[in-house]
């Protein structure tokens, strides 16, 4: 999994992570800040968020333009020091006035256009290292690893959002909603970590830190540059349009998680669990499973003894120390809307290595799905997490007559939402880093920033649609909320499967 890769990879990859931390940190709140800290309605809220998104993830495509013509490095750069700034305009404890809503205004835009500049650039670079010959049979691996370790940062962001908060509120005495910018102050710090591991390891990519003509002519010293054909550029960016145009609707359903999914976990979810379950709520005992997971990869696939001893002695103490904290468990803990957002990064780190397993085993029988399919069968996947909710929210009442219910209230168990979580992460994991692979292969040289730069603005037009969701939150059954979800990823797949043999020619 990690072995023959180039060490620039590893680098991009930290440096993404600190970043991705501040990130998730803050989105893993934002909603709920927002309705408590303005007093806004839950639509209103989406529809905040939902522009938000769609911002973060529009603007790589005009960061992924300038970057082809002054250089990916420079604009990465820029970009993360305007996220910094960003972060810190959020963090300022303003109140609930009008100097309060200019800042977070203001660091919003702040923040989308800095992710606009860094995102997208910094994954060329990532797939820059891989138009090297001598590294080109392990790109898709590459962007498994690079996107779990997207999600390790993400991992840790909502027990930090809490705990943070939490901690404030006990030390300090401050307010819930002064509670709020404590938690935006650590995607600050996290920023910082993040630019001392890029600019520590910048020997390792910066021969990837250029502009198109520049990445190109280095890359062309080590083999043949491929040159296309108008029409062959053609037929490439259709193809991509077509899979830009099918990865808004995966987006859409998948951004949930910050909106309609925090609500459901915020108004319709138990807020205590004990007993085994409730250790999933330590992120702790979650790392302390990835370990096991890795743990017993390595011990069956290293070569060496020593590397199957090292392997073994971390899974036995992980093992040891999951048993350890279930044995001290006493009574139940608290259940917080936000720390859910945590199982998504936690399944994707635990089971990408599965994944790279089973592709990795068909690809050697010569049956391994082409990125094109996987993106299909993970609209499928994605349609079925919303099956879940559906069956979860059975006999629950709308979310407006649940509000009015007061103690008649009726919660469900949080496993309901785990699960859902799940089987998106399932999703994911065949639609986003497969898809961003075949963006870096596909796309034509010269416009390799601009089409990475497209695979956002798609995943901001779906960021944007996600308010479509918090529109029907209120009084509305919550089936039609995920039914509405559920049939547009069947629609999504039935479409892409529809013109599969024109994205596998071009794959």
């Amino acid at each position: 999994m990690f072995e023959g890769q180039p060490k620039g990879l590893f680098a991009l990859a930290l440096a993404n992570t600190g970043e991705r931390f501040g990130y998730y940190t803050m989105l893993a709140i934002f909603v709920l800040f927002l309705r408590a800290n303005f007093d806004l309605s839950a639509s209103t809220a989406g529809n905040i968020y939902a522009a938000f998104l769609a911002l973060v993830y529009f603007l790589p495509f005009i960061g992924g333009i300038l970057a082809d013509k002054f250089g990916y490095g420079k604009m990465v750069t820029i970009g993360i020091i305007g996220m910094f700034v960003g972060y810190v305009l959020l963090a300022l404890p303003l109140g609930n006035g009008a100097a309060a809503w200019v800042s977070m205004v203001a660091g919003l835009l702040v923040i989308s256009t800095g992710t606009g500049l860094f995102k997208g650039n910094l994954q060329v670079m990532v797939g820059n290292l891989y138009d090297d010959p001598a590294y080109a049979s392990k790109r898709d691996s590459a962007f498994s690893i690079f996107y779990m370790a997207i999600n390790i940062g993400a991992l840790f962001a909502p027990t930090a959002a809490v705990g943070v908060m939490e901690y404030a509120q006990k030390t300090w005495g401050v307010s819930v909603n002064d509670s709020y910018h404590f938690a935006f102050a650590v995607a600050c710090v996290s920023l910082i970590v993040s630019m001392l591991i890029y600019y520590s390891c910048r020997g390792t990519f910066r021969h990837v830190e250029g502009s198109t003509k520049q990445v190109t002519a280095s890359n062309a010293k080590a083999a043949h540059v491929e040159e296309l054909s108008p029409k062959e550029t053609g037929e490439r960016i259709v193809a991509l349009c077509l899979v830009f145009a099918v990865v808004i609707f995966f987006w859409m359903a998948f951004h949930q998680n910050g909106l309609t999914l925090t609500y459901f976990a915020d108004e319709f979810t138990a807020k205590s669990s004990s007993g085994l379950e409730s250790m999933m709520f330590d992120v702790m005992n979650l790392f302390a499973v990835i370990l096991v997971v890795y743990g017993l990869f390595q011990l069956f696939q290293s070569k060496t003894g020593k590397a199957k001893l090292i392997s073994g002695v971390v899974v036995l103490l992980a093992v040891v120390f999951l048993i350890y904290r279930y044995s001290v468990l006493e009574g139940s803990v608290a259940v917080d809307a936000p720390i859910f957002q945590q199982f998504n990064p936690f399944f994707v780190v635990a089971l990408t290595p599965v994944s790279m397993a089973i592709f990795g085993s068909l690809a050697r029988k010569g049956k391994e799905p082409s990125a094109p399919r996987k993106i299909g069968l993970g609209m499928l996947v994605a349609a079925l997490g919303y099956v879940v909710m559906i069956v979860a929210s059975i006999g629950l009442l709308s979310p407006n007559a649940q509000e009015a219910a007061g103690d008649a209230a009726t919660f469900v168990s949080p496993n309901w939402l785990v699960s859902t979580y799940l089987v998106l992460t399932f999703a994911e994991l065949l639609l986003s880093p497969m898809g961003i692979s075949f963006v870096s292969k596909v796309a034509p040289p010269k416009y390799k920033g601009m089409m990475m730069g497209g695979w956002f603005v798609a995943t901001a037009i779906g960021n944007y649609l996600t308010s479509v969701a918090s529109w029907l939150w209120g009084d509305m059954p919550l089936w039609v909320v995920w039914g509405t979800l559920m049939v547009l990823c069947l629609l999504a797949a039935l479409f892409i499967f529809s013109v599969m043999k024109r994205l596998e020619k071009v794959a």
